[in-house]
């Protein structure tokens, strides 16, 4: 190998066994073989890196590197070693040279740049690197009875690749710095239990916030764990990124997931959002999130068939952890700040991902603002669980827009007009019914106000139904039979109602999330871009 092309190893320092400081590169030729003691390949290794050692030591330096502080000790015992059996039990050095297998050998030339690499046995491998280290040490390579080991053995998987090994050795040499509390459990004690009994969980089960598991979540993203990305009511607490990420790790998210997660806690902890409201009403609002662009794909999230339920993990934990870190964060919990009447069963999680390929509109995030390619999430102010609306016999868009119109009617009430914002998921047979007419979202949305819009005589409140609109709230003091004749549309604007595909190919029911409060006084819906997307 040309030594000017070669590659340069990471240099290191671990101490041998005598406790000595070992530092690579030497300044002298170097044999380096990862081992670790329970693997078999690595046991059919060790003489012959004792024997290299003990043939070329005064000119090559022969380090074995152990993965295991006992293991090493006992390696040395067995094969009566005498080369230096450096302590990598840290498994920093392993995952430096981005080791998969052991036994892994590496000669590397004075300067640390690498000349040889194998891995697992094969004793051909062997021969060639005796001759080589013969012929670049001068000295005569060992007689060793070649025909008495194996052609080929398989080596083991190194212990840095090991599940949350590898995670937390990934966030170490990414230099996180992770600053929570930790809490040490005794041996008798039932994790889940602990959880449980602290007021950590939502009502089911979650995934305890390991270290190693909180470093591989923070493999999700390039943010430093100490940034305060949020502040999250009622408490006004500060939110790091490493609380996003432990509170995702509760909900069985991955860290392809993380940045999803915190772009819509940065969006409900806006005043626009108004999460504080949303949470604490006696209605039945949660955060309904929306997400566009490709990482709708890269994720496998849910557009299709079952996309408003469960099944899905993606779907599932970004919603989950939103609401994990409002509670266990802002401190936003049921019977406290949440003080809704009855809830629903989407306040464990609503996250969903619109079906742009099947949509004859354009995206939402696109009729934001934002780019096609951009990643986009969505929160809206919602009751936790949507309506169905079922039409199956319409056949043109008009009668089709006005089916969904009187659905949406029955939002909040019947008889509350002039409502803020909705999110109307129409399924892909309803999509297509509005598409062969070849209408816009304009047209829908103006199809639904016309057949909505009724007269305030049949709004305001009376001995049928006391719930209405108030004419002291129209400015009617004494209304004449015009003004009562006049007629207002279910919503104030017609933009209010935002319209997305998802769903099933099969079936003719849309559904529909109806608002709380909108504006100032309540909950305005929020995008924002999702950073670090892969």
């Amino acid at each position: 190998m040309d030594n000017a092309s070669a590659t340069s190893l990471p240099s290191f320092s671990l101490l041998d066994g005598s406790g000595s400081d070992r530092k690579f590169p030497t300044g002298r030729l170097g044999l380096l073989c990862f081992v670790k003691e329970d693997c078999p390949t690595c046991g059919i290794t060790m003489p012959l890196i004792e024997a290299a050692h003990r043939a070329f030591g005064t000119s090559v330096d022969v380090l074995a590197v152990g993965q295991d502080r006992d293991g090493n000790a006992k390696l040395v015992e067995h094969h009566h070693l005498t080369l230096p059996m450096l302590d990598d039990s840290a498994l920093k050095v392993s995952f430096a040279y981005d080791l998969e297998t052991v036994p892994t050998v590496i000669l590397a030339d004075a300067a640390g740049k690498e000349l040889k690499r194998f891995v697992g046995f094969a004793r051909e491998d062997w021969r060639t690197l005796m001759t080589e280290l013969a012929r670049l040490s001068g000295t005569a390579a060992p007689a060793l009875d070649w025909n008495s080991m194996p052609e080929l053995h398989p080596g083991c998987g190194s212990k840095s690749v090991e599940p949350e090994i590898a995670e937390r050795l990934a966030g170490e040499a990414r230099g996180e710095r992770m600053t929570a509390r930790r809490i040490e459990l005794g041996d008798q004690e039932d994790v889940f239990e602990f959880m449980f009994e602290r007021g950590l969980t939502d009502g089911l089960p979650v995934v305890p916030p390991t270290p190693e598991r909180v470093r591989w979540m923070l493999t999700g993203t390039r943010r430093d764990p100490r940034e305060v990305i949020a502040i999250a009511p009622p408490n006004l607490a500060p939110v790091t990124v490493e609380k996003v990420a432990i509170n995702a790790v509760m909900a069985g998210a991955r860290p392809e997931y993380l940045p999803v997660v915190i772009a819509a806690l940065q969006a409900v902890c806006t005043d626009e959002f108004n999460i504080h409201g949303v949470m604490a009403t006696t209605w039945g609002a949660t955060p309904v999130i929306v997400v566009n662009g490709p990482i709708r794909r890269s994720l496998g999230m849910n557009m299709g068939m079952m996309a408003l339920g469960y099944g899905t993990r993606p779907n599932a934990t970004i919603g989950r952890a939103l609401k994990l870190v409002l509670r266990n964060v802002g401190g936003a919990k049921p019977g406290d700040i949440e003080r809704s009447t009855l809830g629903a069963i989407g306040k464990f999680t609503t996250c969903f991902a619109e079906w742009e390929e099947r949509s004859p509109f354009e995206p939402l995030h696109v009729e934001r603002g934002f780019k096609k390619e951009d990643n986009v999430v969505t929160v809206f102010g919602l009751e936790a669980g949507s309506r169905q609306i079922a039409d199956q016999t319409s056949r043109t868009a008009r009668a089709l827009g006005g089916s969904l119109g009187l659905g949406l009617e029955a939002c909040w009430h019947p008889k509350q007009h002039g409502s803020g914002e909705v999110l109307l998921v129409i399924c892909p047979e309803h999509a297509d019914t509005i598409a062969r007419d070849k209408w816009t979202k304009t047209q829908v949305r103006a199809r639904i106000q016309e057949v909505t819009s009724r007269p305030i005589r049949e709004l305001i409140p009376d001995a049928e139904s006391g719930e209405g609109i108030a004419l002291k709230a129209m400015g009617l003091a004494n209304p004449t039979a015009d003004q009562l004749a006049q007629k207002i549309p279910k919503f104030r604007k017609p933009e209010y109602i935002n319209i997305i595909v998802a769903g099933g190919e099969a079936g003719k029911f849309s559904a529909v999330f109806a608002g709380w409060v909108s504006g100032p006084m309540g909950s305005s819906s929020v995008s924002r871009k999702i950073e670090e997307a892969p």
